[in-house]
């Protein structure tokens, strides 16, 4: 048998489909037969007709089966939509995104190849024998099993993402407002330096050694300041890596969950 480059599961589907679709385009050709049927019946009673009276069976005819054909493709239309509402339904169950392509439906090999399949399955189907078997209808994937499992774990990847990008957020403020503190020390400590080398030549000898006492005893008070600015600086920088490594952490399963 021709094959569609689907597993058995989905090739029964399709059979099922193209027999269902058979079956109404039977029905529809019957309809327009049974025009031509009623109009021969009808109409078609006297041996001669002016040009006006073919005109006029012409149209008729012609009305009634654009109305048949019409209404066909309209139907085959929405059938068709709701045959891809179910497929998107069930794939949203499970949190995918499919996509169609829409001139592949215009592809005159694939469309022979259809064709073929159709007729390897009407060949395959008039040698098997006939079973009445009731097809399982396409039923939506419940909330119990497998699926709660899945959506309990993106749910919790969610909220686990959501909180780290929360914690990281903070961390980056804290660390910039350890910059700018770190930042606004260090020149002061350099207006200082440069107001003492501006009072230097200022002030008196005996005077001299007391001030630069008490500069280095700022300078170092500034720079224990300032290391303590570093230090907690380097510690904010670790948690922000750690919260930045364990946010891909998360991105990362949540995509596999997503798979």
């Amino acid at each position: 048998m021709a094959e569609l480059g689907l597993n058995e599961h989905h090739q029964n589907e399709v059979i099922n489909y193209m027999r269902f679709a058979r079956s109404k385009r039977g029905l529809r050709l019957k309809t327009v037969d049974s025009c031509f049927q009623d109009l021969k019946e009808s109409r078609l009673v006297e041996d001669t007709f002016t040009i006006d009276e073919v005109s006029e069976v012409l149209n008729g005819l012609q009305a009634v089966v654009h109305s048949e054909v019409e209404s066909e493709l309209i139907n085959t239309a929405y059938t068709n939509v709701l045959l891809l509402r179910q497929l998107f339904a069930q794939a949203e169950k499970w949190y995918l995104k499919l996509q169609t392509d829409i001139s592949e439906l215009e592809n005159r090999e694939l469309l022979e190849q259809v064709a073929e399949f159709e007729k390897a399955e009407i060949t395959s189907s008039n040698k098997k024998p006939i079973l009445d078997v009731t097809k399982p209808k396409l039923a939506p994937l419940n909330e119990g099993g497998t699926a709660e499992l899945l959506n309990k774990e993106i749910l919790r990847l969610q909220e686990e993402n959501e909180k780290l990008k929360s914690r990281l957020k903070t961390i980056e403020i804290q660390a910039t407002n350890a910059l700018d503190e770190k930042s606004k020390l260090e020149k002061a400590l350099q207006d200082l330096q440069l107001d003492q080398g501006n009072q230097k030549d200022f002030i008196k000898a005996q005077d001299l050694s007391n001030l630069e006492n008490t500069v280095a005893a700022l300078k170092s008070e500034f720079q224990k300041t300032l290391n303590d600015k570093t230090e907690n600086q380097k510690s904010l920088e670790e948690n922000l890596a750690t919260a930045k490594h364990d946010l891909l952490r998360v991105q990362e399963q949540l995509h596999m969950a997503e798979k």
